[in-house]
């Protein structure tokens, strides 16, 4: 049998990561602290790039539905494909993470990026859906490298009870780049495209109709060259950057929550397995909230064009969101709190959503940014805490959770086409309540009493 730790690139489960270890080698104070600070700004450009590539969908999936004559249902399959690429490549990732190294695999991760964004070339000519939704399989291929890295570097790289914090800072990153990337592909793709969706439904003549898709498809042949050359850009500025690997010798000691448990199977910590239901349905409802709201907008009377802004404005209230959690988190609350209480406003938003009518209802989605900040950040530390040796194989597992923002999406999109699209956002109450039962007690079970939460 192979053995897992192999297939994993090493992180120590302590916070004391081996860049930050400098004193061995007579570094002073303040070029630790230059290190650190370093190491967490590249990550956190690197947060950047995610969300500015991620949070495209937001308008892709508009944009698409109009130039590809899709069905609700089949517009979210533009989620399917960027996301289910986590599920299938995360474990492949820490593996090539393994073998390439830190720097390495993360500019690997940038160039994979940019070959999906290449694809929108011929998928653009051609007005060929299936194309499309290869370029995001592959994009979201690079990602999930990229993510498999950063999420436990972020992790680990101080004390377990601030981690929230930490990944907070990384979610503003990510987020004020999902501010952005929807106006400016928005602005070039969207353009028109309230009088276009009203001329082809009128138009009997077919190869008229399919002449004035086909230059709105091309739209997106030029941002995505631009997308593909910054990356590459990147991928070469990050293999040459100062930022450190991390190791761990096969023999090294593990923390101290792994010297007093020696389970052999990470099935074996409940909280952990029920973490990662948490983070699948959470994911799900992030995803719902930000890449919805454009077409519900939509259906409410708002055009296209101004549509676009609402899931600029469902990142701007993550943003809010995470600035709460980095004052909060963990001088006034712990992180088992923040998501709980999080997780209540998300309940009493989907509710109110599904039963207040009108443009306010819009809004609402949008605020469920606010509730959905602080539950990625909180999730990751719950869920890791007291892992020890498992850590590597639990961090590769709880990325494969971002399925769910393939699933539950598709899931929405299939109950819009049956019921309203505004009566689809039933599907987030059950999630959130979940979560909040993870918040309050699931996180407890099996949970060592020496790990904070």
């Amino acid at each position: 049998m192979i053995n897992q730790s192999r297939l994993f690139y090493k992180l120590r489960p302590n916070y004391l990561s081996d860049f930050m270890i400098m004193a061995t080698t007579g570094a002073s104070t303040k070029e630790q602290k230059s290190s650190y600070a370093l190491s967490l700004g590249i990550i956190g450009a690197l947060f950047f790039i995610f969300g500015f590539v991620t949070w495209l969908n937001a308008t892709l999936i508009p944009f698409l539905r109009i130039a590809c004559e899709l069905t609700n249902f089949q517009a979210y399959f533009v989620t399917f494909a960027f996301y289910i690429s986590y599920f299938c490549l995360a474990i492949p990732s820490s593996w090539i993470l393994h073998k390439t190294g830190f720097k390495n695999g993360m500019a690997l991760g940038l160039a994979v990026m940019a070959i999906g964004s290449l694809i929108f070339i011929p998928a653009g000519q051609t007005r060929t859906f299936w194309l499309f939704l290869t370029g995001l399989f592959v994009q979201g291929a690079g990602l999930s490298l990229l993510q498999t890295a950063s999420n436990p570097y972020v992790t680990i790289l101080g004390p377990i009870e601030s981690a929230a914090k930490r990944m907070s800072i990384m979610g503003i990153c990510n987020k004020c780049a999902g501010i952005l990337s929807p106006l400016i592909l928005g602005f070039v793709v969207l353009k028109g495209a309230d009088g276009i969706e009203a001329k082809v439904a009128t138009m009997t003549d077919l190869n008229e109709k399919a002449a004035i898709l086909n230059d709105m498809a091309g739209r997106v042949v030029v941002p995505y060259i631009i997308m593909a050359v910054v990356l590459l850009l990147l991928a070469v500025a990050i293999k040459y950057s100062p930022l450190q690997d991390i190791h761990s010798d096969e023999d090294d000691d593990q923390a101290t929550a792994d010297a007093k448990n020696h389970k052999k199977h990470i099935y074996q910590y409940p909280y952990f397995m029920l973490g990662i239901v948490t983070l699948f349905l959470y994911t799900g409802c992030e995803v719902i909230a930000a890449d919805t709201v454009a077409l519900y907008a939509g259906s409410t009377g708002y055009t296209i064009e101004k549509a676009k802004f609402f899931a600029s404005l469902t990142m701007l209230s993550m943003v809010v969101g995470y600035l709460l959690g980095i004052i909060l988190i963990p001088r006034k609350l712990s992180q088992s709190k923040a998501l709980g209480y999080s997780a209540v406003i998300g309940v009493l938003l989907g509710l109110s959503i599904v039963f207040v009518h009108g443009k306010a209802s819009v809004y609402l989605v949008s605020l469920l940014g606010f509730a959905n900040a602080i539950m990625w950040p909180a999730i990751w530390p719950l869920a890791l805490g007291g892992l020890g040796k498992h850590t590597k194989f639990a961090s590769a597992l709880l990325v494969m959770c971002i399925a769910g923002c393939a699933i539950l999406p598709l899931v929405y999109g299939r109950l819009a086409d049956v019921f309203t699209r505004q009566q689809a956002y039933w599907i987030v109450v059950p999630c959130y309540l979940w979560i909040a039962y993870y918040a309050f007690r699931g996180h407890k079970i099996g949970r060592p009493k020496e790990v904070g939460d």
